[in-house]
């Protein structure tokens, strides 16, 4: 795979603002919500700030690679499943 996401074209309208669309990143299987990328951008809701995510500072170790796990997104309950970011990436 390339990477670059498949486009569908057509003759579609916003169903919000009534602007032309021509192309989706998706096959729509109605017309009735449809919206064309700035009425979508407008009506998504707000993703949280990750900057204000409260980090939980300890002394850890990754159960994969034996690593140190200094920082986490979470206060851990159990500790015998901890993966560092690359190990839980992984």
């Amino acid at each position: 795979m390339d990477g670059e996401r498949q486009m569908f074209q057509g003759n579609w309208t916003c169903a919000n603002c009534s602007k032309e669309i021509t192309e989706l990143p998706f096959e729509p299987r109605g017309t009735d919500n449809l919206m064309c990328r700035d009425c979508h951008r407008e009506n998504r809701p707000q993703r949280r700030d990750r900057s204000e995510r409260k980090m939980y500072e300890g002394d850890w170790t990754c159960v994969d690679c034996s690593g140190s796990i200094t920082q986490l997104p979470f206060e851990p309950r159990d500790t015998s499943n901890l993966k560092c970011r690359d190990c839980f990436v992984k």
